[in-house]
């Protein structure tokens, strides 16, 4: 791939992911039910076409004047914006089976939240192209859509949500044996591993006391198979400094809200992970992490103060997630401010 090529699209990369951040952290419920349907109606197409109308509209984007805006909308939005059906998400096992109070202690709360019809909300893991196209995967729904969630200090840390129940398949798939969670939340993982007749135990590793103590008087009575799991009050990351590297068969990382604070804690274990020759560990959200490290990449190849050499290589092979993968556990932490 010719270097201009591959700048251009990471640059349309950066604008996409800035623009979609703006729409879905500053004004998430702009677009309402009452204003798609007029829409259609006016416009004589479905809800599907007037809300992607709608959401390009949101981003600022001219898609009938503005050739790169058209370009952006076809790449990037309709590749990635999906109706979602409810059932799918309130047949699943956990949220079938658990019920939630709304409770407190100290900062943390359960309680219930909610998505409004057509309010987006990322759904799934990032699609990255083999051109390194990143692709935003944005979920919404026509009807109002309720789930639980954890909230420390009046800010959601963890829910049940497409997100949530999309980006751990892979993950819970993996599961087997004796299995270790980092990070706690609202159990979903522990729910769904212990789920598996192949999964022995669940060993969950959580630091805060007042989410266990919520855990366990609430929502773990609930769990059908709740003698499997067992919740440990420990620093994540003290404890797999000391973990035996054959203590257990698969092991699963969740101790980020998302990717703003996720990277470093995601290198830290990366390293770790290599220096103890712990197996089959997986992250939450991992390719999303990886998306950070590659712009991060991409600025230290581009550092006009310290060019990188790349000895003939073509950049984009430093890019891939493949690389990125072997290179996480090799950067060092970052020093102190």
């Amino acid at each position: 791939m010719q270097y201009e090529r591959l700048a251009e699209i990471m640059r349309q990369n950066e604008t996409v992911t800035a623009s979609y951040s703006r729409y879905l952290n500053l004004q998430p419920r702009v677009i309402t039910a009452d204003t798609v349907r007029k829409i259609a109606s006016t416009c004589r197409v479905d809800t599907e076409e007037a809300y992607l109308s709608l959401f390009s509209a949101v981003l600022g984007w001219d898609t009938e004047q503005n050739e790169q805006h058209a370009h952006l909308e076809d790449t990037y939005l309709c590749q990635g914006l999906h109706r979602l059906n409810p059932d799918v998400y309130q047949n699943d096992p956990y949220c079938r089976a658990v019920r939630f109070p709304s409770v407190k202690s100290g900062a943390w709360e359960l309680k219930e939240s909610s998505y409004a019809p057509y309010e987006p909300f990322i759904c799934d893991h990032l699609l990255c192209t083999d051109d390194l196209r990143e692709i935003p995967q944005i979920g919404y729904f026509e009807e109002e859509f309720r789930f639980p969630a954890v909230l420390e200090n009046g800010i959601e840390w963890m829910t049940v949500t497409p997100l949530e129940i999309e980006t751990m398949c892979e993950p819970i798939s993996h599961a087997r044996g004796r299995v270790l969670t980092l990070g706690l939340g609202l159990g979903y993982y522990a729910f769904s591993a212990a789920q598996r007749e192949c999964v022995s135990s669940v060993t969950v590793v959580e630091r805060d006391p007042r989410i266990i103590a919520l855990f366990n008087e609430h929502l773990l009575p609930q769990f059908p198979h709740r003698e499997k799991i067992t919740v440990i009050e420990a620093d994540a990351i003290a404890y797999l400094q000391e973990l035996p590297q054959t203590a257990f068969d698969s092991i699963f990382v969740d101790l980020w809200r998302d990717q703003s604070d996720g990277l470093e804690l995601y290198l830290a274990i990366c390293r770790i992970e290599k220096q103890r020759g712990l197996r089959n560990v997986d992250y939450w959200i991992e390719s999303t992490l990886l998306s950070s490290l590659r712009h991060m990449v991409w600025n230290r190849i581009n550092d006009p103060r310290t060019p990188m050499n790349l000895h003939g290589a073509d950049p984009r092979e430093l890019l891939t997630d493949a690389f990125l993968k072997k290179l996480a556990p090799s950067i060092p932490q970052s020093p102190n401010p």
